[in-house]
């Protein structure tokens, strides 16, 4: 090692300028104690003119993700952690008080020069690049000193990347040599491919799950050995050899089958170390059902539960696949808290073993209150109170039924009109099956249980001064899972009743003045298959992640169809003496997120949607009907305050509020999302979009889509911040238009309206939602 002495430089700058740079400004040399240099980072240079400037940044990139420690953070060249923790004063009782706060949590400790261990970080560099296939790999580093910070030099000299020449899967006498050789074609180690090791360990992997797929339990990848001979003639090449260890256990190499299936559904490790009971390994004495031995002496469980979940039978050759389906589908049960599954060979001659499932069940009943206060840009302000019951083994086959009531009111806060406060009372029963109860058969290999799902459900709704309406819904249909990506949910019928209970004389006279408010207080008849897909890898951590969502209402489509109704020749059909719904409609939601730092984000949305009213109806029934704004949508503009089209709902020839809905919706949303510390996220969030009539509606003139729709899209753009509490996230967005559809042409981009001076400005344009959780 040298160390390169660099003179300081003169100490007449303006020290207040760099303040928050921590060690960088005078006023904090004197944290740093004479001999301490403060390490500001690695530069590591590639020594090897025979690869190529991509090849070289790519290994210079990853090779100093392995260095350790990482320099102190900064921003925009300073350090403001580091100056935050250099100024604070030790806390007089450790862990606790406003100095450990600022001290530890916000501050950050120096790192300094002596915290740097160069020779074993050298040896760090080295190893990772012959692992990469830069054989004989030489390392050296400088340290330059300045001004009380220290950085690192490493250089790296390499020669040419080593590639491999032949692959050779070397056969031998056992079963696993055929099976290794029926996959020798898909290996990862191709000829001419760089030598990684890598991609050996992943090899090995590949050749384990293979055999795991084929009964061999006991094997393990470390059983594998990958040579590499770099004599071979060529300069810069490695033949690769492939094969068994020869001290590899016997019992890795056999493979194993199925003899008995033993479920334990009511098992409990406290009383198992508790001496209460043992696992009767020998199951001599057990009681066969449906193929399977079940150990239940309360009879808690309908053994089928379990024939239909695990995927073992006697006989069956092991394979990791149904290994794995059978914990995944016991779980996706919902009615176990822990799954565990154990091997005893029974039979080693013959190699079979036992297969035994412990499961620890869940409280069968749980009842839960919930209380929440609730704010949104609808200037609401409210409460509701949940009770919620729910019982995980209705009937000793995992259904899950579930009761709860509610009660909730929603105070109107603020707004030019007045629009009455809101209560609503209610109650849900929900019956969750984990099979499909159809006339057909229904198979899936999914590690996902299907579910039939029953529902029917009541509200009371009072608008006060105004009118009270009763929902009634009921539904039945399917719910079922291919894999975590995609799921599917059918409604085979779902059926939503809804009547007014009041109107009052107050209300009567605004509909009398707009009778398009008619339409929010009249009986409505609605039923129909719906349907909608969902494809998501959120889940995952990648990079770039997507959410898909389309959804298909197809409401009185059959019964339209057999009564021949037509509503624009006169033939409206009644049930019940109500005229039922009969439209198509559909929407579509599309989400991409991508990570464009280890803290920050983009994330997108694009919504689509239509429906089409025809056969027994002329409109869209109101509560079918698409809307805008508010928190979650285009946060510029209050909720249900936009559209259609061009329509300028001030206008109304009304006394209070009036919620805009309609037949036609296209948004999209941009947001950058980034972590300033920890809990605290703020975002910077674009949004677009509007809602259309299908038809024209002389009491909202310009609401109808039209060749101009791009003329009439709303937009508006804010700020927010976000308190991320794990269990909770609370959202705040502050949004403001910047174009406004229902202003003249000319007038529709506000950009140079903006005057954050005035107070009637701010009043007018500045809306501010507050919410729980992403607005998507």
């Amino acid at each position: 090692m040298s160390i390169k002495s660099i003179k300081k430089t003169s100490l007449s700058i303006i020290c207040g300028v760099f303040l928050l740079s921590g060690i960088n400004s005078c006023s904090n040399m004197k944290y740093l104690k004479e001999g301490e240099y403060l390490y500001t980072g690695a530069d590591i240079k590639i020594a090897n003119d025979t690869i190529s400037k991509k090849e070289s940044s790519t290994l210079k990139g990853r090779l100093e993700e392995n260095l350790t420690p990482k320099p102190n953070s900064s921003f925009l060249g300073l350090r403001p952690r580091l100056y935050i923790y250099n100024i604070t004063k030790e806390p007089k009782v450790k862990g606790k008080g406003l100095r450990n706060w600022l001290k530890y949590k916000i501050g950050e400790e120096p790192v300094l020069l002596s915290d740097v261990d160069r020779e074993f970080n050298a040896k760090i560099l080295k190893n990772y690049s012959e692992n990469k296939g830069y054989f004989n790999t030489k390392t050296s580093y400088d340290t330059i000193v300045k001004n009380k910070k220290a950085e690192v030099e490493y250089e790296v000299k390499t020669g040419s990347r080593y590639l491999m020449s032949d692959v050779h899967f070397v056969p031998d006498s056992t079963a696993i040599s055929d099976y290794v050789q029926n996959i020798a074609s898909k290996s990862v180690l191709k000829k001419g491919r760089p030598f990684d090791l890598d991609v050996i360990k992943f090899e090995r992997e590949r050749i384990n799950n293979h055999l795991k797929e084929n009964g061999f339990y006991y094997f393990s990848p470390d059983n594998i050995i990958v040579q590499a001979d770099s004599t071979v003639t060529n300069k810069n090449k490695v033949e690769m050899f492939v094969k068994l260890k020869d001290n590899t256990p016997n019992l890795s190499k056999q493979q194993f089958t199925i003899d008995k299936v033993v479920v334990f559904p009511d098992y409990n490790i406290e009383d198992v170390k508790g001496g209460k009971y043992n696992i009767p390994y020998n199951t001599d004495s057990l009681e066969i059902v449906d193929n399977l031995y079940i150990v239940d002496p309360k009879n808690r469980f309908n053994p089928k539960i379990f024939d239909r979940a695990l995927y073992f039978n006697r006989g069956d050759l092991y394979n990791r696949t149904d290994h794995n389906l059978s914990l995944n589908r016991l779980i996706s049960l919902g009615v176990f808290k822990f799954v565990k599954n154990e091997f005893k060979i029974s039979d080693s001659a013959n190699n079979k073993f036992d297969t035994y499932y412990l499961l620890t069940p869940r409280p069968f009943k749980s009842l839960r209150l919930e209380a929440l206060a609730k704010q949104n840009s609808a200037n609401y302000a409210g409460s509701e109170v949940n009770l919620n019951w729910i019982h995980r083994n209705a009937f000793k086959g995992a259904e899950q039924f579930k009761m709860s009531v509610y009660g909730a009111f929603d105070v109107a806060v603020g707004g030019q009109r007045d629009a009455n406060n809101i209560i609503r009372v209610g109650a849900k029963a929900e019956l969750s099956i984990p099979r499909i109860i159809a006339p057909f058969q229904f198979n899936t290999s999914s590690a996902f249980v299907p579910r039939t799902n029953a529902s029917l459900s009541y509200e009371f709704q009072n608008r006060t001064q105004l009118y009270t309406l009763q929902n009634l819904n009921a539904s039945f249909g399917y719910l079922w899972k291919e894999n975590e990506r995609k799921e599917h949910e059918l409604k085979v019928m779902d059926i939503t009743y809804v009547a007014p209970a009041n109107i009052t004389e107050k209300y009567q006279e605004q509909i009398d003045k707009n009778p398009s408010l008619g339409r929010v207080t009249e009986k409505q008849l609605i039923f129909g298959p719906t349907y909608s897909y969902t494809y998501t890898n959120t889940a995952s951590q990648k990079t770039n992640t997507y959410y898909y969502k389309g959804f298909l209402d197809l409401a009185g489509n059959v019964t339209g169809l057999v009564t021949g109704a037509d509503v624009k020749n006169g033939n409206e059909k009644l049930i019940g003496g109500i005229p039922f719904s009969q439209f198509l409609k559909t929407e579509h939601d599309l989400r991409y997120y991508r990570k464009i730092g280890e803290n920050s984000s983009i994330a997108t949305r694009l919504i689509g949607g239509v429906a089409i009213p025809y056969g027994n109806s002329e409109l869209i029934p109101f509560s079918r009907q698409f809307s805008v704004g508010g928190g979650n949508s285009i946060r510029a503009f209050r909720a249900r305050n936009l559209g259609p089209g061009s329509y300028d709902p001030r206008t109304e020839d009304t006394d209070f509020f009036f919620d805009q809905a309609a037949d036609i919706k296209l948004e999209a949303n941009l947001e950058y999302r980034a972590n300033i510390y920890k809990f605290l996220n703020a975002a910077v969030f674009a949004d677009a979009g509007n809602i259309w009539l299908v038809n024209e509606d002389a009491q909202r003139p310009g609401g109808k889509f039209s060749k101009d729709w791009v003329k009439e899209i709303a937009v508006g753009a804010g700020v927010g911040l976000r308190l991320d509490f794990n269990i909770l996230l609370l959202r705040l967005d502050l949004a403001m238009p910047l174009r406004v559809p229902y202003y003249e042409e000319g007038e529709r981009w506000r950009l140079n309206q903006i005057d954050f001076g005035s107070k009637e400005w701010r009043q007018d344009n500045l809306i501010l939602n507050i919410a729980i959780g992403y607005p998507f």
